[in-house]
């Protein structure tokens, strides 16, 4: 059986050292690093994603305050909301809980957030030094595969990397990530459109999944000893739960970690490095601000 990454325990050291970090911020400054969570509508999953983030940021030692609006909220209404957030300099993060209605241009509002306040890594200033490798507020999902990595020593010099996905949120940052200096992994990024997509996923040392599909990722698309990062949350019917579902992600564990070298499991494994790394992007953003 793959050994098990522990995406609890690694959020657990990230958290416990930006709770050090927020103490001597507000010691310093005399004021905890503030976040603010902008919610449109009553979408059950963002709501629990937000009431997530809000508690680990609260033991943490973050100012963190939810901002509830309808989901009919106009978009300049919003628009004028971050812009408010933004001028305002006790806030030091924002994060737009995604997705919006459907008459919102998420990249218009993604656009509207101020870069340095701009936590989630999404704005496309944050993405270009992303991609030039320059220091930056990083997606928090690939940075924090990036540090499970680093802190379950993973080798990733010289290693074959294989992205599976290429959204903006996981697939592409990913790779930016994974071929920055320090890391120095050799990428592929495979998508939906890939031709022989097994015979790929079989090269990889890391095969990180992020394509949004149920236990895609069968035993026979793995190399053995690889290490496998799934990042998918997907919801399966099942009648013997009482919520009458359950939570599986984008790789078939149970069938996988028969082969692989290591695996995350989901959920306890990408998502709670997820919260962390927004707290630390928060922290840093803080920091950044107060020393400029």
């Amino acid at each position: 059986m793959a050994h098990l990454i522990d995406g609890k325990a690694v959020a657990a050291a990230v958290r416990a050292e930006v709770a050090e970090g927020a103490a001597a911020f507000s010691e310093a400054h005399g004021r905890a690093p503030a976040l603010r969570v902008v919610l449109l509508g009553d979408n059950p999953a963002s709501q629990s994603y937000v009431r997530a983030k809000a508690r680990a940021a609260g033991e943490a030692g973050i100012d963190a305050e939810t901002l509830l609006h309808p989901a009919d909220t106009p978009e300049a209404d919003l628009l004028a909301l971050i812009a408010a957030l933004n001028a305002d300099d006790g806030v030091d993060g924002i994060l737009v809980q995604l997705p919006l209605p459907d008459h919102i241009d998420e990249a218009a509002v993604i656009r509207a957030i101020d870069p340095g306040k701009d936590v989630d890594g999404f704005h496309p200033e944050n993405v270009g030094k992303l991609s030039l490798g320059e220091p930056t507020l990083e997606p928090c999902t690939p940075a924090g595969i990036v540090e499970m990595l680093r802190r379950t020593n993973v080798p990733t010099s010289g290693a074959h990397a294989v992205v599976l996905g290429r959204s903006n949120i996981v697939g592409k940052p990913m790779a930016s990530l994974l071929l920055r200096r320090g890391l120095d992994a050799t990428v592929t990024v495979c998508h939906s459109r890939t031709h022989d997509l097994a015979s790929i996923t079989r090269q990889a040392d890391i095969l990180v999944a992020a394509i949004g599909r149920a236990e895609f990722v069968t035993a026979d698309m793995v190399k053995p000893g690889a290490t496998v990062i799934d990042v998918g949350i997907n919801r399966v019917e099942d009648a013997t739960r009482e919520r009458g579902y359950r939570l599986v992600g984008d790789v078939d564990f149970e069938a996988v970690a028969e082969v692989a070298g290591a695996i995350t499991p989901v959920p306890g494994g990408v998502g709670p490095m997820t919260i962390a790394m927004l707290l630390a992007n928060t922290l840093e953003a803080a920091t950044r601000r107060a020393t400029a």
